[in-house]
């Protein structure tokens, strides 16, 4: 994972919000298994679209780091890893829910390219 050489200078709570669940993928990871609950790596890098596998794999240490998501290896051949949210990652749900209600009332959607995950998100049955 990429080391920044200077330490963040986060003073606001909302920088922080923003540092742990924003950019592009994390949001989506948190969706995905706030969905499905637990996943393996490549079942979560089928529910993804166009996301690489070192891009998928840094998101997943960044949440992991966060204490976003837990990541569990079981000790069997061949090795197998599984990840879920923890109850802080299930914390943040609601928030990501709220923004894409907020989102909604703002955004054109497109629902032929809109992502499966977007697309059973519970904002949308609220509409």
């Amino acid at each position: 994972m990429y080391q920044h050489k200077m330490e963040k200078d986060i003073r606001c709570p909302l920088e922080y919000g923003l540092e742990v669940f924003g950019g592009k993928w994390k949001s989506r990871v948190i969706c995905v298994l706030a969905e499905k609950k637990i996943l393996r790596y490549s079942e979560i890098r089928k529910e993804m679209t166009n996301i690489t596998d070192a891009v998928l794999a840094t998101t997943l240490k960044e949440l992991i780091a966060y204490g976003i998501v837990n990541r569990k290896q079981y000790d069997e051949i061949p090795p197998r890893v599984e990840y879920s949210l923890t109850e802080k990652g299930v914390s943040v749900v609601p928030i990501l829910q709220r923004i894409c209600s907020w989102s909604g009332a703002y955004h054109k959607e497109d629902n032929e390219h809109a992502l499966l995950q977007c697309q059973r998100c519970d904002y949308n049955q609220n509409k």
